[in-house]
């Protein structure tokens, strides 16, 4: 037996004006079987969660270019 899916998630690499989406909703809505596209608009806590991301590897990345001598 096959699970059934009934919705799909497009994750952007990077932010994009609501005017230059348009045309990228208008071209998913014209695909076979699309009904609705929503669109999920960007947020102070989109901002926070990127900025801790970027920290988080920074500090991960400046760990193996210098590490910290054992005790």
């Amino acid at each position: 037996m096959t699970d059934r899916v009934n919705g799909l998630f497009v994750t952007l690499s990077d932010d994009m004006r609501d005017d230059d989406a348009k045309p990228l909703i208008d071209a998913i809505l014209q695909m076979r079987g699309v009904t609705a596209v929503g669109v999920r608009v960007t947020d102070f806590s989109d901002t926070i969660a990127q900025m801790r991301v970027r920290n988080e590897l920074t500090q991960k990345l400046l760990d193996v270019l210098n590490p910290r001598p054992k005790d």
